[in-house]
């Protein structure tokens, strides 16, 4: 037994440090060796020795080893690795990997995020934002845009063009303003907390479409024509991929363009299409157009099915029906579908030119890798801002039975996980958009951003209007809330749909993209390359061995002698998600192992993956902007609630994922591998969420940073002006509340009708004059906050029916 022990206790020690394979036969023979010495040449020793040298001798030479193993590894793995299109192989291809890749390692290296510099805005961005962006937000009436109007004003239109929204990302010397990722995040996220309808039309021309595809792959000449004039808003760009019959699978679509000659003898393409949910298309001057290319006559080359390709359409051009609208969930937003019959373009239309036919999908791939991280997750985190401070403010100044709503526990919950979450999407923004500055393009953890928050988004909305309750439900130009709620779904779904996002795309992508050996290992299978594939798998197979090596100890101590980077308060955070990430990347290859070409095919448990990566990618984000920030202590609740919260789920995900393992008893093995003390992490307590919850009761600092960047006015006729008004008039006449109350309670003052008490207070020099007015200016603002729309049933008519084209 002892020796046997020793057996053991080696190979854990030669797996956790990943040793060679060389220094580890070395080893095991020394150790044979002495048990050999001390017992002599028996039955049993002579078989292990025999076991030995066939073993570990042959894994040590590379010809017997290719021979007796990775021969055949290498044909069964071929036979199973699935077919990968062209389109998912473009996919896979797109962008970089960054801290996605050091969370599947297993061993996250943290210098490198934590080395990344905190993104800042320039002066001229600051001043961007504190003037145009805060004139364009004052500009805005949310309801009158979408009640009334069912788009934004002229003038607001005007201004959008004059001030040049619509060219963030041109470069200056196209006459654009040529803005950080940071400053086009934070520009969308302060529109957002005003009008999605303003902040859509802004966010759009600078995300995936014209501008951003010229700039990476237009010829100089498409360059110098469309870039000044989509900077000066005298064209209005739209991009035009989904259709009736190609959504989330865009490669499917019908859309047809064919080389051939127009009348004249000019080559050209012939394009007929049909496409829908096209924002900003009723209105588009531009159209960026995706289709299929055919060129039956090979009249640019030998090929006859081309492939996806991009052009640049005038949506003057004979053929071209736009102009209809969507009505998306009540949003005013100009999007609508738009059709082309045997509209002929020139060839030199297509972006890029004829070199870039068939290059459709890789360009809106790589632009898809960043930009799905900015527009989306800043609107979303514009929202959870915007509802986070005027909810909180709302739970203090509704009052039931005697007390703040916000007081109670019911409504303390919801709020703590309003703030908590609203500081993890906050996190993940600031973070990512340093790490796009920094040149990163990472494709997985846009995906992730693009998921994660508009679905983090969409609970803290959910919440506020739980808070709010009947005000919440009544529309009307004093319900600053129920608007956000309805549009909700048009994030989920534009920009690759949450679902798909979710289960096909953050794991399906990253098992291969941040996975240190496994592209490797397929290129060398595509490529016929047995010597390559030796030489990475047994790298794999020791990475493998190492991870269950190192889960076992971590779980065993819960990581506490792993050494990480941190203070006092967050290195048991940096600890748990070091230990997370082993587990992750053990869980990951046997799922790979096990399921092989299948798993792609398992959608439930892929998503579990992703959830996983995903709240290990958060949290480190919240670590990451803690340090930023300075660690302030008046923090120290939202921290620790956001790595909780993070930490928990990235557990329970990683639980769940076992029930969905094949091969049963090994996924016990590995179960008690990684948990073998049951489950360690639980989600914030009640004190936690208490402290939490606060924060967005009080007129405080930290209240004011969490919701930094947004929109905030003090008029009183305005939906969330007045919700301002009120939180600071209430807080003010909150001391002079706790004197009557407790007169009261001494028997000095009886209960009854609000006015009748405070005359008798005031008359009895309980209170003064000025704290009276203080309470009467408290209570008039508190109604005001209060009160909801009504209508008379003549506002209700609709004098003509808007007919449907069908």
């Amino acid at each position: 037994m002892l020796w046997l022990l020793a057996l053991l206790i080696s190979l854990w020690i030669l797996f956790y440090f990943t040793t060679r394979i060389t220094w580890a036969t070395a080893v095991l023979g020394l150790l044979l060796g002495a048990y050999t010495a001390t017992y002599g040449l028996t039955q049993d020793s002579t078989s292990l020795w025999a076991g030995f040298f066939l073993l570990f001798i042959s894994l040590n030479i590379p010809f017997i080893r290719k021979l007796l193993f990775s021969r055949w590894i290498f044909k069964l793995m071929k036979r199973s690795l699935p077919v990968m299109s062209q389109t998912e192989r473009e996919a896979l291809e797109a962008g970089n990997t960054w801290w996605d890749a050091e969370l599947f390692s297993g061993n996250p290296n943290w210098k490198k995020l934590q080395n990344l510099p905190v993104a800042r805005l320039t002066d001229e961005e600051q001043a961007f934002i504190d003037g145009p962006v805060e004139t364009l937000c004052a500009m805005l009436n949310d309801w009158d845009i979408t009640h009334n109007r069912k788009d934004l004003p002229q003038e607001v239109w005007n201004y959008i063009k004059q001030q040049k929204f619509c060219g963030m990302i041109i470069p200056k010397h196209y006459g654009g303003l040529e803005f950080s990722d940071t400053a086009h995040s934070e520009i969308v996220m302060k529109i957002a907390s005003r009008s999605t309808t303003a902040a859509v039309t802004v966010m759009v021309p600078n995300s995936l479409g014209p501008a951003k595809l010229l700039l990476n792959y237009g010829t100089e000449q498409q360059k110098n024509h469309y870039l000044p004039r989509l900077a000066a808003g005298e064209e209005i760009p739209a991009f035009a991929l989904t259709g009736p019959h190609a959504g989330s699978d865009a490669s499917a679509m019908p859309d047809t363009g064919i080389v051939c000659y127009n009348p004249d003898k000019v080559p050209g393409i012939r394009l007929n299409w049909e496409k829908r949910y096209i924002t900003l298309g009723p209105v588009a001057t531009v159209l960026g157009l995706a289709f299929k290319l055919y060129d039956p006559d090979h009249l640019i080359g030998d090929m006859e099915n081309i492939g996806i390709t991009v052009a640049l359409i005038p949506t003057d051009t004979p053929g071209i029906a736009i102009g209809r609208r969507h009505n998306p969930l009540g949003s005013s937003f100009q999007n609508g579908p738009n059709w082309g019959k045997d509209v002929f373009i020139p060839m030199d239309w297509i972006i890029g030119g004829v070199e870039q036919a068939g290059n459709g999908w890789k360009m809106l791939m790589q632009s898809l890798a960043t930009g799905r991280a900015i527009s989306l997750p800043a609107l979303s985190v514009g929202a959870a801002k915007f509802t986070c401070r005027n909810t909180g403010a709302y739970a203090r100044i509704r009052k039931q039975f005697n007390l703040p709503i916000g007081e109670f526990e019911g409504i303390e919950e919801p709020l703590a996980r309003m703030a908590g979450e609203t500081y993890i999407l906050d996190a993940a923004r600031k973070v990512t958009n340093a790490a796009l500055d920094n040149g990163e393009k990472p494709a997985v953890i846009s995906a992730i951003l693009k998921y994660e928050l508009t679905e983090r988004m969409r609970r803290i909305v959910n919440d506020g209007m739980d808070i709010l309750g009947g005000s919440g439900i009544c529309m009307g130009p004093k319900n600053y809330l129920g608007r956000l709620y309805q549009v909700i779904p048009v994030s989920i779904t534009v920009e690759g749909a949450n679902i798909l996002t979710r289960t096909m795309m953050i794991f399906g992508q990253g098992a291969i993209r941040c996975h240190p050996y496994l592209q490797k290992e397929m290129a060398a299978l595509q490529q016929n390359d047995l010597r390559q594939f030796d030489k990475v798998l047994f790298q794999h197979i020791g990475f493998f061995v190492h991870n269950m090596a190192a889960s076992f100890w971590l779980g065993l101590t819960n990581a506490r002698f792993k050494f990480v980077p941190g203070r006092r308060n967050t290195r048991r955070y940096y600890r748990q998600i070091a230990r997370l990430s082993v587990g992750l990347a053990l869980l990951a290859d046997f799922a790979l192992l096990a399921l092989g070409g299948t798993l792609k095919r398992k959608e439930r448990l892929s998503g579990l993956f992703a959830d996983a990566l995903s709240n290990l990618y958060l949290c480190s984000c919240v670590l990451k902007h803690y340090q930023d920030q300075g660690c302030p202590k008046d923090e120290a609740p939202l921290l620790h609630w956001a790595c909780q919260q993070s930490i928990y789920r990235a557990q329970q995900s990683l639980r769940a994922v076992f029930w969905k393992l094949p091969l049963r008893p090994l996924a016990w093995v590995l179960r008690s591998l990684i948990f073998p003390r049951g489950k360690p992490y639980a989600p914030p307590g009640d004190l936690l969420i208490h402290k939490t919850a606060s924060l967005l009761l009080a007129d405080t600092p930290v209240r004011d940073r969490l919701t930094h960047g947004i929109y905030i006015n003090n008029k009183a006729d305005d939906a969330t002006g007045r919700i301002e008004i009120a939180f600071k008039a209430v807080l003010k006449a909150a001391p002079i509340e706790a004197k009557i109350r407790l007169a009261q309670k001494k028997k000095q003052l009886f209960k009854g009708d609000p006015s009748t008490i405070l005359a008798e207070a005031l008359a009895k020099g309980i209170i003064t004059q000025l704290e009276a007015d203080l309470i009467t200016a408290a209570e008039r603002a508190r109604l005001a906050a209060i009160t909801v729309d009504d209508f008379s049933p003549e506002e209700f008519i609709v004098n003509k029916p808007n007919r449907s084209k069908s």
